[in-house]
């Protein structure tokens, strides 16, 4: 065979050789169909360049060859189109200066010792004096779309509230009553089956309708009539942006407020990359008020990630190479501008740099903060656009789930790094949980002239709260009996 053919055959005919397009695929960041395409091709190339050249492949290597091809097309498949989660429970964060101090290890062995000691620790800890409402008024994400399957129902707890949560087994509408049966009060979301669009109670079978909670079947009254009190409280719910979000407001009659939809992800164009999980000790209102303490960014999150989430170690000698830089400005709604007085917004810049002065990974955020319990982080990255949904609820009055999911198209290069978004992100929100755990809060804290923002942001967030707030006294004496 002439050299001029040789090459043709090795180079597929067009010039570029195999593995040069298989780069160019992943470079130019396209789908993983045809990454896996390009791959495909280069194998059969590959092989028909070897038998063309007159040197006969064995059979046993031909088998290795398409075995070793299948599990890296099936692995990189699973890594594709399956999410990260990232859970971390409350006794997991923030706590291992104290067992270290104890002597406690992970381990069956440990884990009684593991929680009297953290729970020891929770209930000497001075949390502060004149501590805001712990259930502020707004939407509140209660669940994932995904927890809640067709003809589902869950019992949720969260708010000061015991909610059931189901989905109706023919629309798949969701709607959200109180919990407790008026009859005898069993739990409906504790055994309750979804029929249609109602709730049947365990106990006797009444049946609730999820439309306004009242009562329509009583299967054993004899006159087939039903009381007209017999009905349970219907909460205000929407679903959007992956959560089931519930309209908490202690005063009657107050319209919520429209809820802000990422259009790419209700429509599927984006796609759902992973998340990450955790119970905070912490009053809600000191989680979103890192937006506006900008100056924590550089204390807290300019060291190294790969140094890790312990705020003890995060500052080691061999992680100076590469330092986080932030640049951040937080903004109050302005009347001049018409913004919705609900909505706060936080620009801000990132940048990785090698030496403190070669900068990458820049990437832009936007994130609103929707009132107090949701926020969306819009960021522009290398790979282009994408967005983080928070929800932070609260679960007990110094106890808030926080959840972060993260979306944006589906190519192989975000396959890689929205997953490596989501264990970073995670390492920074554990260095803030570790904070937070052990934080009191300070009503009138001593600010200076560069915490103006902080300032400002309480006094925004203050609308939250109304003259009829549970006290933080009053919800904590409710779970003390």
């Amino acid at each position: 065979m002439e050299a001029s053919e040789k090459a043709a055959c090795c180079d597929g005919g067009d010039g570029s050789r195999p593995w040069a397009r298989l780069w160019q695929a992943l470079v130019n960041n396209q789908t993983l169909d045809q990454w896996l395409g390009h791959g495909l091709l280069l194998v059969k190339e590959d092989m028909l360049g070897s038998s063309s050249s007159g040197r006969a492949v064995p059979v046993v290597w031909q088998i290795l060859y398409l075995l070793a091809g299948v599990v890296t097309a099936w692995l990189c498949w699973k890594f594709y189109y399956s999410p990260v989660v990232w859970k971390r429970d409350l006794t997991d964060i923030g706590y291992n200066h104290v067992l270290d101090n104890e002597g406690i290890r992970r381990g069956r062995a440990g884990d009684k010792r593991r929680a009297h000691t953290i729970n020891r620790l929770r209930r000497l800890r001075k949390v502060g004096q004149r501590i805001p409402p712990p259930f502020p008024n707004g939407w509140f994400g209660i669940l994932e779309s995904e927890q809640l399957a067709t003809g589902q129902a869950r019992a949720v707890d969260c708010l000061g509230q015991n909610f059931v949560v189901f989905r109706a087994s023919d629309s798949g509408q969701v709607s959200v009553l109180d919990a407790y049966c008026p009859h005898l009060g069993a739990n409906l979301g504790v055994g309750g089956i979804v029929r249609g669009d109602c709730i049947e109670c365990p106990f006797h079978h009444w049946s609730f309708s999820g439309r306004d909670g009242q009562c329509v079947n009583i299967p054993y009254s004899k006159s087939g009539t039903v009381p007209k009190v017999a009905k349970v409280k219907k909460w205000t719910s929407m679903e959007a942006n992956g959560f089931i979000f519930v309209w908490h407001h202690v005063d009657e009659g107050v319209e919520p407020w429209p809820m802000m939809v990422v259009p790419e992800v209700e429509d599927g164009r984006w796609v759902y990359y992973g998340k990450n999980e955790f119970l905070v000790n912490a009053h809600i209102q000191d989680i979103p008020e890192n937006g506006a303490d900008v100056a924590h960014l550089s204390a807290v999150h300019g060291p190294n990630c790969l140094s890790g989430s312990d705020i003890r170690y995060s500052r080691p000698a061999w992680a100076e190479f590469g330092m986080h830089a932030w640049h951040a400005s937080w903004h109050a709604p302005s009347e001049e501008n018409d913004d919705p007085p609900h909505i706060a917004r936080m620009d801000l810049k990132h940048s990785f740099r090698f030496f403190n002065k070669l900068e990458v990974c820049t990437v832009d955020v936007k994130a609103y903060q929707i009132g107090p319990g949701y926020v969306q982080l819009a960021m522009q990255t290398g790979l282009g656009p994408m967005v983080a949904l928070q929800t932070v609820t609260p679960v007990e009055p110094l106890v808030q789930k926080v959840i972060h999911r993260f979306y944006a198209p589906r190519t192989i290069g975000n396959a890689f790094f929205q997953k490596f978004a989501v264990w970073a992100e995670s390492v920074m929100f554990e260095r803030d949980m570790m904070i937070w755990n052990h934080k009191q809060f300070v009503d009138t804290p001593l600010l200076i002239k560069e915490d103006r923002l902080i300032k400002a942001y309480r006094k925004w967030y203050s609308q939250f709260y109304s003259e009829n707030s549970t006290s933080y006294s009053v919800a904590k004496e409710s779970l003390d009996w």
